[in-house]
């Protein structure tokens, strides 16, 4: 992280969070193979059968306990991902995620981490327990000096191991890294300037346990004494201007300051380049700054969850740009039905992006709503469920074929413009300490730009420029 990358040389880029080998890779049905290099017919017919992972939903639909929804805002292809999955690994375990990307290939890298990181996810948690019971018999089993510590019985052995909330924070932090690593690893995929945020969050009985990166937000919609609906932020927003995050990237040599034209919107910077200007500190991908202070390890959080709360949203920063926590809160609370709640509200957000910002292309919206209660409604009809197994079938497949051949060529992007309304609050210490904050509001403004390569594409509100390598191109 702290190495130095200059304009004559190329870059491998490694990022702070990788330096661990990754958990071994698991199959569709989750059982464990050697790590073995394999053809490209094989990696597609594996990812063929990702979508018959059952209770997993991908796209606009609802489960039994949530419903999302997505959008493509006028900026070219949608480059948000989303998921629920159902059962994660015992009946009362849920797993939610969003993802944003952003870049040349934002759209793919937030497709693979939306595919792969949950089952990352599920083998470091399978592992870590399975490596902390392991030592626990050891220890009760054989080794005499540790008898007199260790407990009378094996039970009680089992019973004092860590609780599932260091189970979880170190399963979060290692699946985070593995998959970023995994990221760098593939030549099909250029992850240098194009990466993806993550909001991801496992509901386990009465616990909730998040990690995330980059500038998706999670707010839990609770009931206050006088039974009025309240938000709480969940998550924080991970921008380059937070003091701790500010001060390692600049330790790094990476730089952070906002363009004179949009003042509050600080970005971070190569030391010897004006590109390609970050809007985040912590992100998937992003290798061209992974030296500079860019990171890919997640912010961790638990919450043991009471009566009172009802449900939690998870979006990409398309919704949080428009409507402020308490809005979204609001919204989903008197939706007509729970199966259309994230449907109403991503068109709230398109209705005051159109208010607010006329001249502005609004951005790409998903929404995962998440019932506490497991409840939805008795009755949808098909427009609102949206979505069937071959429908994600085909989904999920072209995006493999499309990620699996790679990028044709090697895009351009030129300046983006950014314009915010209003202050931006401050709610990293708030949020760490009192798990409470508000909207932030940061909207693209520009004309078409040309994506050469990329159909559709027009322009990625997270950047400004690519940076300006040598004619050799960068190793990844």
């Amino acid at each position: 992280m702290g190495g130095c990358v200059s304009s004559s040389s190329r870059s491998s880029c490694s990022s702070g969070s990788n330096g661990e080998s990754a958990p071994p890779q698991y199959a569709c049905g989750l059982c464990r193979k050697k790590r073995t290099k394999r053809t490209y017919s094989e990696r597609h017919a594996a990812l063929q059968h990702l979508p018959s992972l059952p209770n997993r939903i991908l796209m606009n639909g609802k489960s039994r306990s949530s419903c999302i929804f997505t959008q493509q805002g006028r900026k070219g292809i949608n480059q948000d991902a989303m998921i629920v999955w159902e059962e994660f690994m015992e009946e009362d375990t849920i797993f939610c995620g969003v993802f944003d990307g952003h870049g040349p290939f934002g759209h793919l890298v937030a497709q693979k981490v939306r595919d792969v990181l949950p089952i990352k996810l599920q083998a470091s948690w399978r592992s870590s327990q399975s490596r902390q019971k392991e030592s626990a018999r050891a220890c009760f089993n054989g080794n005499a000096r540790m008898q007199e510590t260790c407990c009378s019985n094996e039970e009680e052995v089992l019973e004092a191991l860590p609780n599932s909330l260091t189970l979880w924070r170190e399963a979060f932090l290692k699946s985070y890294k593995a998959m970023d690593k995994e990221l760098k690893s593939r030549p099909s995929l250029d992850c240098f300037c194009s990466g993806s945020t993550a909001v991801t969050m496992v509901k386990q009985g009465s616990n909730l346990f998040m990690g995330y990166i980059g500038d998706s937000r999670a707010v839990l919609g609770s009931k206050d004494t006088g039974d009025s609906m309240v938000a709480v932020q969940l998550s924080v927003d991970m921008k380059p201007d937070l003091p701790r995050e500010a001060e390692r990237i600049k330790r790094c040599k990476g730089r952070v300051f906002a363009l004179q034209d949009e003042p509050e919107v600080p970005r971070v910077w190569l030391p010897f380049d004006d590109a390609p200007g970050l809007a985040m500190a912590r992100a998937f991908g992003d290798f061209c700054l992974k030296e500079y202070g860019v990171i890919s390890i997640p912010e961790f959080s638990h919450r043991v969850l009471t009566d009172k709360d009802q449900f939690v949203v998870l979006a990409s920063d398309g919704v949080w740009d428009v409507l402020s926590n308490e809005e979204v809160v609001q919204i989903v609370a008197s939706a007509p039905t729970r199966s259309s709640a994230a449907r109403i509200l991503i068109e709230a957000a398109a209705r005051e992006w159109k208010l607010k910002y006329p001249t502005s292309k609004m951005d790409d919206c998903a929404v995962v709503c998440l019932f506490l209660d497991g409840k939805m409604d008795l009755e949808s009809d098909d427009e609102e469920q949206g979505y069937c197994s071959a429908s994600i079938q085909a989904n999920v497949c072209s995006n493999a074929l499309e990620s699996e051949e790679g990028p044709k060529s090697e895009p351009t992007l030129q300046r983006n413009f950014t314009v915010r309304s209003g202050d931006e609050d401050d709610v990293y210490g708030r949020i760490s300490g009192g798990m409470e904050g508000s909207g932030v509001a940061a909207v693209g403004k520009a004309d078409d730009q040309g994506w050469y390569g990329l159909e559709g594409v027009t322009r990625v509100n997270s950047l400004v420029q690519l940076p300006r390598f040598p004619e050799e191109r960068h190793d990844m």
